[in-house]
């Protein structure tokens, strides 16, 4: 994740076991080739969700739900794009830096990143894009910081 300001070290572990555990590291092959992979996850310690919420970032407004990140969704889905640093075949691991999930988040699937139907530099951000280009005085403002001391700092 990013703690502090600074993106975190951590890894995906796929908890396979026997012949499972073989086809993971098969299924694995080619991934160390892309920079950043997409992380789909089930956002299990979510209870309940509100239509309107205040972002960490801009103005202390309410906004809709749909028009934030905000994790607390009516479908418990969550996305991440995070850099592959590492995949180790025969641990069923995936080194990852950056990624926004609590430890222990089961992971629903890895995709690769792929910059040509990914990424659309143009595109409009809705009111993100009324926002001044933040400094280090307009960072996210985060209801659990400092972060929980076993995360360190």
């Amino acid at each position: 994740g990013v703690l502090g300001g600074e993106a975190s070290d951590g890894s995906l572990d796929f908890l396979a076991q026997g012949s499972d555990k073989e086809r993971i590291a098969l299924a694995l092959q080619d991934l160390e080739g892309f920079e950043y992979i997409w992380v789909i996850s089930y956002l299990h310690m979510n209870e309940g969700w509100s239509p309107r919420v205040t972002p960490p970032r801009g103005p202390r407004k309410k906004r809709g739900l749909f028009a934030t990140r905000a994790p607390h969704r009516p479908n418990h889905i969550g996305m991440s794009a995070c850099r592959l640093t590492g995949v180790d075949h025969a641990a069923g691991r995936v080194l990852v830096r950056g990624l926004d999930l609590l430890d222990g988040t089961p992971v629903l699937d890895v995709k690769p990143y792929v910059p040509y139907c990914d990424s659309f530099p143009s595109a409009r951000a809705g009111w993100l894009d009324e926002l001044d280009t933040p400094d280090e005085s307009q960072r996210d403002r985060l209801g659990y910081w400092p972060p929980p001391p076993h995360l360190g700092q």
